[in-house]
């Protein structure tokens, strides 16, 4: 059984080891090293922040999101990231933090998630597709990792709730 709750600042630890094996995969992220909590809480959305508990308390994965833009016009756009820990993925986990973490997207009127993912990432590419997410398109070395360049698949999840009046 698995809950959900917001991500504390107690939680960096726990939160920081799951993110530190997304990194060491190669295919989660740009990011190579681990961010300190400040800069960290800085960078991501006060709201949408989730963590998935397993009964006993560990924290399985999380998800949170980050501003697309600092312009006004862009405030219900935001960047996804989620990640699960090793032990916990293939379980289902995944799906049930990405659907809350829309569930909580929206609530805070974004109409708009984006996540970009490596093509090699097929859990990933496949959790988005199931969760309501459109490929957009592919962004062709738009950035390097280790001195190779790597491609990112950009793709988005419009709200059928947000934004949607005339």
């Amino acid at each position: 059984m698995i809950r959900f709750r917001p991500l504390l600042t107690t939680d960096w630890q726990a939160v920081s080891q799951i993110y530190a094996e997304g990194i060491a995969t190669g295919n989660a992220t740009f990011q190579t090293t681990l961010p300190e909590w400040s800069a960290w809480d800085q960078s991501h959305r006060p709201a949408c922040r989730i963590v998935a508990c397993t009964e006993s308390g560990e924290i399985a994965g999380w998800a949170a999101l980050t501003p697309y833009s600092s312009r006004e016009v862009y405030a219900g756009v935001a960047d996804e990231s989620i990640y699960i820990a090793a032990a916990f993925r293939g379980q289902g986990i995944g799906r049930q933090l990405l659907t809350r973490l829309i569930e909580e997207s929206e609530a805070a009127g974004v109409w708009t998630l984006q996540a970009g993912i490596f093509p090699e990432n097929q859990r990933s590419l496949q959790l988005h597709q199931n969760c309501g997410f459109r490929l957009v398109g592919r962004r062709e070395k738009i950035g390097q990792l280790h001195g190779h360049w790597r491609d990112v698949l950009l793709w988005e999840r419009r709200s059928p709730i947000v934004g949607n009046t005339p």
